[in-house]
């Protein structure tokens, strides 16, 4: 999992001050719309996302390419699964 600064993702969706599952079912939704191998920037405030995130990737088959903590921020980058 890299810096997100080197990662240049392709929508962003600000979770913050949602409660779990909150941030899980509204990045869930918005990877619906994406195409496979796009990335989505997922910014959450709840502590728990931080587990939910990897278990909703490993459920889904979607990448978490980064998953950080900075000041009770936390940031996700998922790349959707499907790409070659």
């Amino acid at each position: 999992m890299n810096n997100s600064t080197e990662i240049q993702p392709d929508q962003l969706l600000d979770a913050s001050g949602l409660k779990c599952p909150l941030p899980v079912l509204k990045a869930k939704k918005a990877l619906k719309t994406m195409m496979a191998g796009s990335t989505l920037k997922v910014i959450a405030t709840d502590p728990g996302a931080m587990g939910d995130f990897g278990h909703f990737c490993e459920a889904t088959g979607d990448s978490l390419l980064m998953a950080e903590e900075a000041d009770g921020v936390l940031t996700f980058v998922i790349q959707k699964a499907g790409a070659s």
